[in-house]
């Protein structure tokens, strides 16, 4: 095998690939990379591991067809002190040479006939938008846990049903939902809705991959969920079980609605923040036609107060952990956030002033004294 490529293609084709590849393996070849140069012209890179995988096709010159798997991380770390320009990549006997401008390296070949074949697509469903797939990714993955004893609650629900796709991630103190449009194909006519659970990680890098790039099919089967768009392939294993439902958590009967400028609230909740120790909450006290924050105990403490509105029985005073509300107001991106209220050590329901498509759910605790 022997290609010509620029460095910084190469570079990110190799980047895109890699982080799939497990950091520790008892199995040294799950390690590697494949790289694939084609009689037609193009370079393929493909690396996996027992839970997902990712394919990548690129331009290159192809001086002689073949094939190479070695170390994924190690021909990362040459990658990204190639100087920029021309790379030739060629195998000569029982290496990889990779030569650019003057700089020159080698790397040991592994077995190819040890490694796992690329697996194939999973039945197409339909597609998606890629730039909206990955903002509604990032919308829900903050509440997503992080306790591995607890498999399912690391991972995001995707649900399918009709036209709409329903993502949702929970850690048992929080609980976002965001609902979007997708495209169902004429696979998705006999498979009926959908309703599976993806890891967390593996759903935001496949997602943000799939920014500016038009629409992404999805595959799905039931073991299996994939995406593609040109150029690009990833597969990921579905987790078993299911998360917990949030409907009737969602269903908040008579409440009190506040609403406020979110960038200034954001602020604020850092500012006030700072005298906080630890976990300890933040309390926000509507009334009227203002919010007063507070945090900290005894003479350690920080207020600040901004404009609001109050619909409903009030006052009402309710506390959060600082870090749960400042990544749930992170989510949104309208100018205001409304916060359904049912009052202190209860739930509170954060939503923005373009609808119900993204919610975000969140324990009160008990409030400053």
């Amino acid at each position: 095998m022997e290609i010509r490529i620029d460095s910084g293609v190469l570079t990110d084709a190799v980047a895109w690939a890699a982080r799939v590849l497990p950091v520790r393996s008892p199995m040294p070849v799950l390690g590697g990379l494949l790289l694939e140069a084609g009689g037609g012209g193009g370079l393929s890179v493909f690396g996996l591991d027992h839970e997902a995988s990712a394919r990548v096709e690129t331009e290159a010159e192809t001086v002689v067809p073949g094939r190479a798997l070695v170390l994924g991380r190690r021909l990362l770390d040459i990658c990204k002190v190639l100087p920029r320009g021309r790379t030739v990549l060629a195998v000569e006997g029982s290496r990889l040479s990779v030569s650019s401008d003057g700089v020159r390296f080698g790397l040991s070949l592994l077995p190819l006939d040890a490694h796992p074949a690329a697996p194939a697509l999973p039945p197409v469903l339909g597609e998606v938008d890629g730039d909206a797939f990955a903002r509604a990714v990032g919308q829900v993955a903050a509440a997503a846990g992080r306790d591995d004893a607890l498999p399912v609650l690391t991972g995001i629900r995707l649900a399918l049903d009709g036209p709409v796709m329903t993502l949702a991630a929970t850690d048992r103190y929080r609980y976002a939902v965001r609902a979007l449009e997708w495209h169902p194909g004429p696979g998705a006519a006999g498979a009926g809705p959908a309703d599976v659970v993806v890891p967390a990680r593996r759903l935001a890098e496949a997602a943000r991959s799939l920014a500016g790039a038009g629409r992404a099919r999805i595959g799905l089967d039931a073991h299996t969920i994939g995406f593609e768009r040109d150029g690009l392939r990833t597969t990921a294993r579905l987790l078993d079980g299911r998360l917990p439902r949030h409907d009737k958590l969602f269903a908040l009967g008579d409440h009190a609605v506040a609403v406020t400028g979110r960038a200034a609230l954001v602020e604020a909740v850092k500012r006030v923040a700072v005298v906080a120790e630890g976990d300890s909450p933040v309390q926000l006290a509507f009334e009227g036609t203002s919010v007063r924050l507070g945090a900290g105990y005894e003479d350690d403490v920080a207020s600040q107060t901004l404009p609001a509105s109050l619909d409903g029985p009030g006052p009402v005073t309710v506390a959060f952990n600082p870090g749960y509300l400042l990544d749930a107001l992170g989510s949104f991106t309208a100018p205001e956030v409304r916060l359904h209220l049912l009052g202190p050590g209860q739930r509170a329901l954060l939503a923005d002033g373009d609808g119900d498509a993204h919610r975000h759910l969140l324990m009160s605790v008990k409030p400053l004294v």
